[in-house]
């Protein structure tokens, strides 16, 4: 460290998942990446448990911007809860806004 300054050190650790090989022939048939395949799964089902915060997920995944997440989280179909109380605060904004 630098003048007092913390510095965020990142590590990481390889997670290894054993499959029968005819197996893992039949999932990368499609020619996917069955790693990244495996890497999303865990990554999208921790942060709908709430386990993992948007920049944990972003950092896990490799994005670098928050529409790319957004994507993603779209396509793996989770999405953010919607509330009465977002109803009502949009409701508000579009009445303030002459809708």
């Amino acid at each position: 460290m630098t003048d007092g300054a913390a510095h965020d050190i990142f590590t990481s650790m390889n997670l290894t998942v054993s499959i029968p090989d005819d197996l893992a022939r039949r999932l990368e048939a499609d020619g996917a990446d069955l790693s990244r395949r495996a890497l999303e799964a865990l990554a999208s089902e921790e942060y709908r448990a709430g386990r993992l915060t948007k920049p944990e997920l972003r950092q896990l995944l490799g994005y670098e911007t928050i529409y790319e997440l957004d994507a993603f989280l779209a396509a793996h179909g989770v999405f953010d809860p919607y509330t009465l109380d977002d109803l009502e605060r949009e409701r508000q904004d579009l009445d303030r806004l002459g809708f």
